[in-house]
């Protein structure tokens, strides 16, 4: 099945409690797109980037199979930039820096290549923007997966609504399903959510796993402990990656296959938290991943 994720490709400067880098190539569609690419021959991705984007880093997409034709290069413009830094507990961040450069203005289109696409991946941007890319499409995809985080539900959430309408699959966190739904029991806020639109929910609990729901079903994947935890950045676009490369490995995509996705994306974002950046990422294999997904399925098998 063809995927197409939209996102950022930016610039990232990160410390936490075991480093600090400084800048380095991030963005929410860099870390889909690679992560994808382990399951799915050409992962397509539509983002923006400045004329000071490292032309290696395109050259690595391309190596990876990942079609760019989506890709805009902004002449004399810079790429957007983050820079935070992780407390202890590697679950808070503080943001240093935010500039917005290309992405203040930026206008996906949709290229006329990517309009048979199967699964449309949409990465943590403005509602507004999201909602643009669902609507250039003009055969609606078998499967539509939503991200989105607090900062819209804090000053976009109407907008944000009409997103999550029209999606199957919605992936948040836990403080962020509560403040969607109002509710502290993350089974409630599931049940108000999912009235909302979407199909599927999946609330992300960081080191503690992932919960999947639907109207009927609960599923709960476990977090893998790591020996190494060095850069959280990037692992909840990686699991989206992961899940929705197995996805379009799948010939019926149903609650069963959810499930194993689940488990897939959490793999994918437990090796991108050994390394900073997308270093990790961009060195595996798939003996390797088939053996960290195997270490997924050891820690909830009993009889």
């Amino acid at each position: 099945m063809k995927i197409v994720s939209v996102g950022t490709v930016a610039f990232d400067a990160i410390e936490t409690p075991f480093g600090k880098t400084a800048k380095i190539v991030g963005g929410a569609c860099t870390y889909i797109s690679l992560s994808a690419s382990y399951f799915n021959s050409s992962p397509h991705l539509i983002s923006v980037v400045g004329e000071d984007f490292p032309k290696k880093t395109i050259d690595l997409f391309k190596e990876r199979g990942i079609n760019i034709e989506g890709l805009q290069i902004i002449k004399g413009e810079k790429t957007f930039f983050w820079s935070g830094k992780y407390h202890q507990d590697m679950n808070t961040r503080d943001t240093l820096d935010t500039q917005l450069n290309v992405l203040e203005s930026f206008d996906p289109v949709v290229p006329e290549s990517y309009q048979d696409c199967d699964i449309l991946m949409l990465g943590n941007l403005t509602p507004s923007v999201q909602l643009n890319v669902i609507q250039q499409i003009k055969k609606r995809p078998k499967l539509i997966v939503l991200d989105t985080m607090n900062f819209w539900m804090e000053i976009a959430m109407e907008d944000l609504k009409k997103v999550i309408k029209k999606v199957d699959v919605l992936t948040i966190n836990d403080e962020e399903a509560r403040l969607l739904s109002t509710e502290y029991s993350l089974k409630k806020a599931a049940q108000i959510i999912l009235e909302m639109g979407p199909k599927y929910l999946i609330i992300k609990k960081g080191e503690h796993g992932a919960l999947l729901f639907d109207k009927e079903n609960t599923f709960f994947a476990p977090a893998l402990p790591l020996e190494q935890v060095y850069d959280p950045t990037g692992a909840g676009d990686t699991f989206a990656g992961g899940f929705v490369g197995h996805l379009s490995q799948c010939e019926t995509i149903n609650w069963e296959a959810m499930k194993k996705a689940i488990i897939v994306g959490s793999a994918m974002a437990s090796f991108t938290v050994e390394k900073f950046g997308i270093e990790r990422l961009i060195e595996l294999d798939k003996k390797e991943i088939e053996s960290r997904v195997s270490e997924f399925k050891k820690l909830v098998s009993f009889n």
